[in-house]
């Protein structure tokens, strides 16, 4: 799909400075432009590149000036960096905007889907599944029985969404998401065996919640696995039954919550954190990468570390850590001068 400067100045509610006709067709990085290329320079340290660049068409921001000649068309902006994100949104709405149903695919009879939809081919669509509008899910999706997707939700390719799970509006999971499998729940017997426990409970995912590629969550054993309003979820990452998120937090790669934890809202958690199962996380809570989460925090904690301590402590504790050979080794240093003078 091509756009001309002009189209894209129209908007971004910018002026064209150059050729209003110039076409481009994908994006670059300023240094890497290319004949039919759009890209845009808001760092003043890549000013040079403007001179040498190949992209038809950059958006600057409106004080800029060139010093030398140039051959890129710009388009001239208040912001070159919020007007460029801007242009990829839009430019990420064109392109995922797709509409149909690919053959081959299932749906049940029950179920019903709402207007303007998308789906792709080798889709499944189980018994009594309520869709809404406009959502869009890509082929070789699973959705179980009694599932609910809310309006203008995006379920990329090879996502597993079991029975009774309910997604709310304007949601998105990345592909290889697994959404309502069974929790992690066994009972030893007398023989040293373990016997699983049905897990009969579902996942409720709120609205505007992002999942990243891969990432699990579990079906309560009874009542809910929760993700509240505005959460935002990494790659790879592993949420147990019965857990609860608050809204708007965010979570990096590789996290894994065990059951039944409560996290508050606004928190912010680092990759391959680690959480034990049934505490309780407080609101505003900051966690370190890497940290391993065993008991319950306060409203606006900062931890870091295993188990997990005051940012304060661990950064101080850290100098310590380093040096911990020397300070063993003057230790025993003075031990071994009060034992000789103690003889």
């Amino acid at each position: 799909m091509k756009f001309t400067a002009q189209q894209i100045a129209d908007i971004l509610e910018g002026e064209v400075v150059g050729n209003p006709n110039e076409e481009v067709s994908k994006l670059s990085k300023i240094e890497e432009g290319e004949k039919g290329s759009l890209t845009f320079l808001s760092n003043p340290k890549y000013n040079p590149f403007l001179y040498t660049t190949n992209a038809s068409i950059t958006i600057v921001n409106k004080a800029f000036e060139p010093e030398k000649k140039i051959s890129t068309t710009l388009i001239k902006v208040e912001n070159a960096y919020k007007s460029f994100s801007k242009l990829l949104e839009f430019y990420n709405e064109v392109k995922n905007n797709k509409t149909g149903r690919e053959a081959p695919h299932y749906i049940a009879d029950s179920a019903k889907i709402g207007n303007n939809e998308y789906l792709g081919a080798f889709c499944y669509i189980g018994e009594n599944v309520a869709i809404g509008n406009n959502v869009k899910i890509y082929p070789n999706c699973y959705i179980g029985d009694n599932t609910v997707i809310g309006d203008n939700c995006i379920i990329f390719s090879g996502v597993k969404i079991y029975s009774e799970t309910l997604i709310g509006k304007h949601c998105k999971i990345h592909s290889g998401c697994i959404i309502g499998s069974d929790g992690f729940g066994f009972a030893p017997n007398g023989d040293g065996e373990y016997v699983a426990i049905p897990q009969i409970g579902n996942v409720i995912i709120e609205d505007y919640v992002d999942i990243g590629s891969a990432s699990t969550i579990d079906r309560a054993t009874l009542g809910s696995t929760i993700i509240r309003q505005g959460v935002k979820l990494d790659n790879q990452i592993h949420i147990a039954h019965n857990v609860e998120i608050g809204r708007n937090t965010v979570i990096a790669a590789q996290t894994g919550i065990a059951g039944s934890t409560k996290i508050g809202e606004n928190c912010m958690i680092g990759g391959q954190v680690g959480f034990a199962g049934h505490l309780t996380i407080g609101n505003n809570v900051k966690i370190q990468g890497q940290s391993g989460v065993t008991r319950s925090l306060k409203d606006g904690e900062k931890v870091q570390g295993t188990p997990a301590m005051s940012y304060s402590n661990y950064s101080k504790s850290y100098v310590y850590f380093r040096n911990f050979p020397k300070i063993a080794a003057s230790v025993n240093k003075m031990e071994k001068e009060l034992n000789a003078q103690n003889q």
